[in-house]
């Protein structure tokens, strides 16, 4: 009888652990493991943020985007990055991608870069037409299994909530985080405060 092969069976494992770890699509979320990065919960919000000096370290997530150019998050560092975790099967996605598209537009002049993270569409074609949909421009990185979700730690980015959306620093630091759909307004009550960082 041949045995099974190391290479399948880790794959095999990594897999499985994808698709239990992002198992839907979610308007909310909670922050049970808040205090493993730094994060404390907006009273009232689905919004965490996290002093200078509590932060954790982002993960170099790379791959490719749905337009097939080569992307990791270190490219930007020096710029103040929003990471929106999104599926085209997602409502709550749906919902906020033109809010997301809004502010990336009223913040590209002030060292702020988008960039989309697509999960669980085993068809790239579907990923891009919800982009055409929306007016989305800016660019997503194609992570169809979640094999880069996988790389921030449970305290870093609940995948079991997506949408969900993260600020990362200058420093490569994750600095805010909101859980389930966002708005203009919520965004940029995260978003701001990173981005006059640079100032103080």
């Amino acid at each position: 009888m041949a045995r099974p092969r190391p290479r399948v069976a880790a794959a095999a494992a990594t897999a499985a652990a994808a698709a239990l770890v992002l198992t839907g699509c979610s308007s909310s979320g909670s922050s049970s493991s808040e205090g493993q990065v730094g994060f404390v919960t907006v009273k009232g919000t689905n919004l965490s943020k996290a002093d200078i000096g509590k932060r954790g370290d982002a993960p170099d997530i790379s791959g490719v985007t749905l337009d097939g150019n080569p992307v990791k998050l270190s490219d930007y560092r020096g710029k103040v990055v929003v990471l929106n975790v999104w599926g085209s099967w997602c409502g709550p996605c749906r919902g906020e991608a033109k809010s997301l598209q809004a502010v990336s537009e009223k913040y590209k002049d002030q060292g702020v870069q988008f960039l989309g993270i697509n999960t669980r569409d085993p068809d790239k074609n579907n990923a891009v037409r919800f982009e055409e949909e929306q007016g989305v421009t800016f660019p997503s990185l194609y992570d169809p299994a979640g094999t880069q979700l996988l790389k921030f730690s449970k305290g870093s980015l609940n995948p079991q909530s997506i949408p969900t959306t993260l600020i990362v620093d200058r420093d490569g630091k994750l600095a805010a985080r909101a859980l389930g759909g966002t708005t203009d307004d919520a965004l940029e009550s995260i978003l701001q405060p990173v981005v006059a960082e640079q100032k103080q």
